[in-house]
Protein backbone atom coordinates (compact mmCIF):
# COMPACT_ATOMS: atom_id res chain seq x y z
CA UNK A 1 0.00 0.00 0.00
CA UNK A 2 2.35 2.49 0.44
CA UNK A 3 4.43 1.76 -2.52
CA UNK A 4 1.53 2.11 -4.66
CA UNK A 5 1.03 5.65 -2.79
CA UNK A 6 4.70 6.73 -3.16
CA UNK A 7 4.31 5.68 -6.61
CA UNK A 8 1.67 7.99 -7.09
CA UNK A 9 3.29 10.85 -5.32
CA UNK A 10 5.85 10.34 -8.08
CA UNK A 11 4.14 10.09 -10.71
CA UNK A 12 1.91 13.39 -9.94
CA UNK A 13 5.32 15.37 -9.24
CA UNK A 14 7.00 14.04 -12.74
CA UNK A 15 3.76 15.60 -14.59
CA UNK A 16 3.80 18.73 -13.57
CA UNK A 17 7.39 19.07 -13.91
CA UNK A 18 6.43 18.26 -17.73
CA UNK A 19 3.50 20.59 -17.47
CA UNK A 20 5.74 23.05 -16.03
CA UNK A 21 8.46 22.63 -18.93
CA UNK A 22 5.30 22.29 -21.84
CA UNK A 23 4.61 25.83 -20.27
CA UNK A 24 8.16 27.90 -20.74
CA UNK A 25 8.69 30.25 -23.01
CA UNK A 26 10.94 29.54 -26.29
CA UNK A 27 14.37 29.00 -26.12
CA UNK A 28 15.92 32.75 -25.46
CA UNK A 29 19.35 34.51 -27.07
CA UNK A 30 20.95 36.78 -24.65
CA UNK A 31 21.46 40.75 -26.16
CA UNK A 32 24.84 41.73 -26.28
CA UNK A 33 25.90 45.09 -27.87
CA UNK A 34 28.63 44.25 -30.15
CA UNK A 35 30.53 47.03 -32.14
CA UNK A 36 31.42 46.54 -36.31
CA UNK A 37 34.68 44.74 -35.91
CA UNK A 38 33.58 41.81 -33.87
CA UNK A 39 32.22 38.49 -35.49
CA UNK A 40 29.10 36.29 -34.87
CA UNK A 41 32.35 33.45 -34.16
CA UNK A 42 33.05 35.98 -30.77
CA UNK A 43 29.59 36.20 -29.98
CA UNK A 44 29.27 32.37 -30.10
CA UNK A 45 32.41 31.94 -28.23
CA UNK A 46 30.93 34.34 -25.32
CA UNK A 47 27.09 32.45 -25.17
CA UNK A 48 29.68 29.20 -24.38
CA UNK A 49 32.12 30.28 -22.46
CA UNK A 50 29.67 32.37 -20.21
CA UNK A 51 25.74 30.34 -20.00
CA UNK A 52 23.66 32.94 -18.29
CA UNK A 53 21.02 31.98 -16.90
CA UNK A 54 17.35 32.19 -18.10
CA UNK A 55 16.28 33.61 -14.74
CA UNK A 56 18.55 36.26 -14.81
CA UNK A 57 18.87 37.33 -18.33
CA UNK A 58 16.84 40.17 -19.80
CA UNK A 59 16.10 37.89 -23.54
CA UNK A 60 14.26 38.79 -26.57
CA UNK A 61 12.43 35.45 -28.20
CA UNK A 62 14.23 34.51 -31.35
CA UNK A 63 10.85 35.41 -33.45
CA UNK A 64 10.72 38.47 -32.59
CA UNK A 65 14.20 39.56 -33.30
CA UNK A 66 14.47 42.55 -35.30
CA UNK A 67 16.47 41.46 -38.66
CA UNK A 68 19.65 42.23 -38.40
CA UNK A 69 22.01 43.48 -41.51
CA UNK A 70 19.39 44.02 -43.57
CA UNK A 71 20.14 45.16 -47.19
CA UNK A 72 17.63 46.85 -48.85
CA UNK A 73 17.59 45.95 -52.96
CA UNK A 74 18.53 48.33 -55.04
CA UNK A 75 17.25 48.65 -58.60
CA UNK A 76 20.94 47.67 -60.35
CA UNK A 77 21.21 44.74 -57.20
CA UNK A 78 20.12 42.06 -55.97
CA UNK A 79 20.52 40.47 -52.67
CA UNK A 80 21.82 37.18 -52.20
CA UNK A 81 22.08 34.85 -49.01
CA UNK A 82 25.49 33.01 -48.73
CA UNK A 83 25.73 29.65 -46.83
CA UNK A 84 27.09 29.78 -43.12
CA UNK A 85 27.85 27.83 -40.63
CA UNK A 86 25.69 27.00 -37.82
CA UNK A 87 27.69 28.96 -35.28
CA UNK A 88 26.61 32.53 -37.23
CA UNK A 89 23.71 33.95 -34.97
CA UNK A 90 22.86 36.22 -38.48
CA UNK A 91 23.17 35.78 -42.20
CA UNK A 92 25.39 37.63 -44.33
CA UNK A 93 24.21 39.32 -47.10
CA UNK A 94 25.99 40.33 -50.29
CA UNK A 95 25.12 42.53 -52.95
CA UNK A 96 25.40 41.07 -56.66
CA UNK A 97 25.34 43.62 -59.25
CA UNK A 98 22.70 43.13 -62.29
CA UNK A 99 24.26 45.96 -64.46
CA UNK A 100 28.03 46.10 -65.94
CA UNK A 101 30.34 48.65 -64.61
CA UNK A 102 30.70 51.43 -67.55
CA UNK A 103 34.89 52.16 -67.99
CA UNK A 104 35.81 55.40 -68.41
CA UNK A 105 37.05 55.75 -71.23
CA UNK A 106 38.46 58.32 -73.86
CA UNK A 107 35.39 59.41 -76.07
CA UNK A 108 37.41 59.12 -79.39
CA UNK A 109 34.71 60.91 -81.44
CA UNK A 110 35.79 64.28 -78.78
CA UNK A 111 39.65 63.85 -80.45
CA UNK A 112 38.58 63.25 -84.36
CA UNK A 113 39.34 66.41 -86.32
CA UNK A 114 36.29 68.38 -86.77
CA UNK A 115 37.55 70.80 -89.14
CA UNK A 116 35.17 72.34 -91.58
CA UNK A 117 35.11 70.75 -95.28
CA UNK A 118 35.07 72.62 -97.89
CA UNK A 119 31.94 71.70 -100.00
CA UNK A 120 32.48 71.32 -103.86
CA UNK A 121 29.76 72.57 -105.98
CA UNK A 122 28.77 69.87 -108.95
CA UNK A 123 30.56 72.42 -111.71
CA UNK A 124 33.68 71.76 -109.99
CA UNK A 125 33.38 68.07 -108.67
CA UNK A 126 32.25 66.70 -111.91
CA UNK A 127 35.63 67.23 -113.52
CA UNK A 128 37.85 65.99 -110.32
CA UNK A 129 39.12 62.59 -110.07
CA UNK A 130 38.93 61.05 -105.91
CA UNK A 131 41.33 61.62 -103.80
CA UNK A 132 42.15 57.93 -104.23
CA UNK A 133 43.90 58.12 -107.55
CA UNK A 134 44.72 62.62 -107.58
CA UNK A 135 47.66 63.74 -109.84
CA UNK A 136 49.79 65.32 -107.62
CA UNK A 137 51.88 67.51 -109.57
CA UNK A 138 55.70 68.69 -108.37
CA UNK A 139 55.08 72.37 -107.59
CA UNK A 140 55.53 73.29 -104.19
CA UNK A 141 52.26 73.97 -102.52
CA UNK A 142 50.39 70.26 -103.65
CA UNK A 143 47.54 70.42 -100.87
CA UNK A 144 47.06 68.01 -98.43
CA UNK A 145 44.70 68.66 -95.79
CA UNK A 146 42.25 66.98 -93.35
CA UNK A 147 39.97 66.57 -96.22
CA UNK A 148 42.69 66.39 -99.48
CA UNK A 149 44.03 63.65 -99.15
CA UNK A 150 47.40 61.85 -100.80
CA UNK A 151 46.81 58.69 -102.94
CA UNK A 152 49.00 55.48 -101.86
CA UNK A 153 51.19 55.56 -104.91
CA UNK A 154 52.75 58.87 -104.41
CA UNK A 155 55.87 58.87 -104.23
CA UNK A 156 58.06 62.42 -105.61
CA UNK A 157 60.18 61.83 -108.57
CA UNK A 158 63.38 63.32 -107.03
CA UNK A 159 64.05 62.12 -104.02
CA UNK A 160 67.64 62.21 -102.89
CA UNK A 161 69.08 60.60 -99.27
CA UNK A 162 70.08 63.45 -96.98
CA UNK A 163 73.25 61.16 -96.30
CA UNK A 164 74.54 62.90 -99.09
CA UNK A 165 74.58 66.36 -97.76
CA UNK A 166 74.37 66.17 -94.16
CA UNK A 167 76.52 64.35 -92.04
CA UNK A 168 74.91 61.99 -88.64
CA UNK A 169 75.23 65.01 -85.98
CA UNK A 170 72.47 66.52 -88.23
CA UNK A 171 70.57 63.22 -89.48
CA UNK A 172 71.20 60.98 -86.26
CA UNK A 173 72.45 58.46 -88.40
CA UNK A 174 68.72 58.41 -89.68
CA UNK A 175 68.28 57.02 -93.70
CA UNK A 176 66.13 60.13 -94.27
CA UNK A 177 64.55 61.23 -97.64
CA UNK A 178 63.77 64.84 -99.14
CA UNK A 179 63.04 66.21 -102.79
CA UNK A 180 66.04 67.21 -104.51
CA UNK A 181 64.19 70.31 -104.55
CA UNK A 182 64.65 71.50 -101.17
CA UNK A 183 68.39 70.25 -100.65
CA UNK A 184 69.52 74.04 -101.28
CA UNK A 185 67.38 76.05 -99.13
CA UNK A 186 67.95 73.43 -96.50
CA UNK A 187 71.70 73.49 -96.61
CA UNK A 188 70.98 77.49 -95.89
CA UNK A 189 69.13 76.99 -93.29
CA UNK A 190 70.98 74.65 -91.19
CA UNK A 191 74.25 76.53 -92.03
CA UNK A 192 72.53 79.98 -90.80
CA UNK A 193 71.38 77.94 -87.75
CA UNK A 194 75.53 76.71 -86.97
CA UNK A 195 76.40 80.35 -87.70
CA UNK A 196 73.97 81.48 -84.09
CA UNK A 197 75.77 78.83 -82.35
CA UNK A 198 72.44 76.49 -82.72
CA UNK A 199 72.90 72.63 -82.73
CA UNK A 200 69.82 71.77 -84.81
CA UNK A 201 69.33 68.39 -86.26
CA UNK A 202 66.84 66.52 -88.53
CA UNK A 203 64.79 64.33 -87.05
CA UNK A 204 62.36 63.56 -90.04
CA UNK A 205 61.35 64.10 -93.40
CA UNK A 206 60.27 62.31 -96.55
CA UNK A 207 57.88 59.85 -94.94
CA UNK A 208 55.91 57.31 -96.91
CA UNK A 209 52.55 56.51 -97.33
CA UNK A 210 53.72 52.79 -95.55
CA UNK A 211 55.93 54.51 -93.35
CA UNK A 212 52.95 56.68 -92.48
CA UNK A 213 50.61 53.66 -91.77
CA UNK A 214 52.97 52.24 -89.18
CA UNK A 215 53.44 55.36 -87.48
CA UNK A 216 49.36 55.86 -87.47
CA UNK A 217 49.31 52.07 -85.99
CA UNK A 218 51.88 52.91 -83.65
CA UNK A 219 50.27 56.10 -82.13
CA UNK A 220 47.05 54.21 -81.96
CA UNK A 221 48.29 51.77 -79.62
CA UNK A 222 50.06 53.92 -77.32
CA UNK A 223 46.84 56.23 -77.26
CA UNK A 224 43.85 54.85 -79.17
CA UNK A 225 41.30 57.66 -78.18
CA UNK A 226 43.62 60.37 -79.51
CA UNK A 227 45.73 59.18 -82.24
CA UNK A 228 43.71 61.19 -84.48
CA UNK A 229 45.20 64.46 -82.98
CA UNK A 230 48.86 62.76 -82.68
CA UNK A 231 49.44 61.50 -86.01
CA UNK A 232 48.14 62.32 -89.19
CA UNK A 233 46.37 59.55 -91.21
CA UNK A 234 48.15 57.83 -93.77
CA UNK A 235 48.10 60.31 -97.19
CA UNK A 236 46.93 63.23 -95.20
CA UNK A 237 50.70 63.92 -94.02
CA UNK A 238 52.98 66.76 -95.24
CA UNK A 239 55.58 64.27 -94.80
CA UNK A 240 54.76 62.34 -98.27
CA UNK A 241 55.01 65.03 -100.45
CA UNK A 242 58.92 65.07 -99.45
CA UNK A 243 58.86 68.85 -98.83
CA UNK A 244 58.73 69.03 -95.26
CA UNK A 245 61.25 68.61 -92.28
CA UNK A 246 60.87 68.07 -88.59
CA UNK A 247 63.35 69.87 -86.52
CA UNK A 248 65.14 68.87 -83.69
CA UNK A 249 67.16 70.18 -80.63
CA UNK A 250 69.61 68.52 -78.09
CA UNK A 251 68.56 70.84 -75.33
CA UNK A 252 65.24 68.16 -75.61
CA UNK A 253 66.93 65.21 -76.80
CA UNK A 254 66.28 65.33 -80.46
CA UNK A 255 62.39 64.26 -79.69
CA UNK A 256 59.58 65.39 -80.88
CA UNK A 257 58.02 67.26 -78.18
CA UNK A 258 55.85 70.46 -77.78
CA UNK A 259 58.96 71.94 -75.67
CA UNK A 260 60.57 72.41 -78.67
CA UNK A 261 59.18 75.78 -79.08
CA UNK A 262 60.88 76.74 -75.80
CA UNK A 263 64.43 75.41 -76.56
CA UNK A 264 66.94 78.02 -78.65
CA UNK A 265 66.59 76.07 -82.04
CA UNK A 266 62.56 76.32 -81.82
CA UNK A 267 63.16 79.71 -81.17
CA UNK A 268 65.19 80.80 -83.63
CA UNK A 269 63.16 78.82 -86.55
CA UNK A 270 60.08 80.26 -85.37
CA UNK A 271 61.54 83.85 -85.75
CA UNK A 272 63.77 83.21 -89.18
CA UNK A 273 62.23 79.91 -90.87
CA UNK A 274 60.29 82.24 -93.37
CA UNK A 275 64.00 84.03 -94.80
CA UNK A 276 64.93 80.11 -95.86
CA UNK A 277 61.52 79.68 -97.32
CA UNK A 278 59.80 77.72 -94.50
CA UNK A 279 56.74 77.84 -92.76
CA UNK A 280 55.34 76.66 -89.75
CA UNK A 281 52.35 73.92 -90.69
CA UNK A 282 51.06 73.70 -87.15
CA UNK A 283 51.29 76.48 -84.85
CA UNK A 284 49.22 76.60 -81.66
CA UNK A 285 45.90 76.95 -81.07
CA UNK A 286 44.81 75.98 -85.02
CA UNK A 287 43.80 72.42 -84.61
CA UNK A 288 40.45 73.93 -85.44
CA UNK A 289 41.83 74.74 -89.23
CA UNK A 290 44.22 72.58 -89.61
CA UNK A 291 43.37 69.29 -87.67
CA UNK A 292 46.14 68.84 -86.45
CA UNK A 293 48.05 69.46 -82.79
CA UNK A 294 50.41 72.01 -82.05
CA UNK A 295 53.71 71.13 -83.81
CA UNK A 296 56.41 73.91 -83.32
CA UNK A 297 59.35 71.50 -84.96
CA UNK A 298 57.14 70.79 -88.24
CA UNK A 299 58.60 72.87 -91.29
CA UNK A 300 57.29 72.56 -94.88
CA UNK A 301 59.24 74.41 -97.75
CA UNK A 302 56.82 76.76 -99.65
CA UNK A 303 59.52 79.04 -100.99
CA UNK A 304 60.91 82.58 -99.43
CA UNK A 305 57.67 84.85 -101.03
CA UNK A 306 55.28 83.04 -99.62
CA UNK A 307 56.70 81.76 -96.61
CA UNK A 308 57.71 85.19 -95.83
CA UNK A 309 53.75 86.56 -96.51
CA UNK A 310 51.96 84.18 -94.22
CA UNK A 311 54.59 84.92 -91.02
CA UNK A 312 53.77 88.95 -91.51
CA UNK A 313 50.20 87.91 -92.13
CA UNK A 314 49.99 85.44 -89.32
CA UNK A 315 47.42 83.49 -91.99
CA UNK A 316 48.28 79.85 -91.98
CA UNK A 317 49.18 77.67 -95.00
CA UNK A 318 45.94 75.59 -94.76
CA UNK A 319 43.89 78.71 -94.98
CA UNK A 320 46.05 79.69 -98.17
CA UNK A 321 45.46 76.84 -100.14
CA UNK A 322 41.95 76.93 -99.66
CA UNK A 323 41.53 80.58 -100.29
CA UNK A 324 44.16 80.84 -103.38
CA UNK A 325 44.28 77.02 -105.20
CA UNK A 326 41.83 74.84 -106.43
CA UNK A 327 40.67 71.96 -105.09
CA UNK A 328 42.65 69.27 -106.36
CA UNK A 329 40.29 65.87 -106.25
CA UNK A 330 37.48 64.76 -104.99
CA UNK A 331 37.57 63.10 -101.11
Amino acid sequence: MKKRLLLLVAVTILMSACLTVTNMPPTLVPTIAINNSETTDGLSKNATAEPVSLAQETAVPIATLPPTNTLAPSPSATATEEPTSTHRSTPIWTATATLTPTAAIEPTATYWPTVTRQLLPEAISAGLPPCQTRVVDTELLAMVTQQFFLPETYVPPDLVPLSDYFDDSITLGQDLYARQAIIDPLQTIIEAMHEAGLRPSIISAYRSYSEQALAWKWWSGQYPGRVAILSARPGYSEHQLGTTIDFGSPAIDNLFHVDFANTVEGVWLTNNAHLYGFTLSYPANTYGITGIKYEPWHFRYVGVNLATQLFNSGQLLTSWQLENLSPPCIP
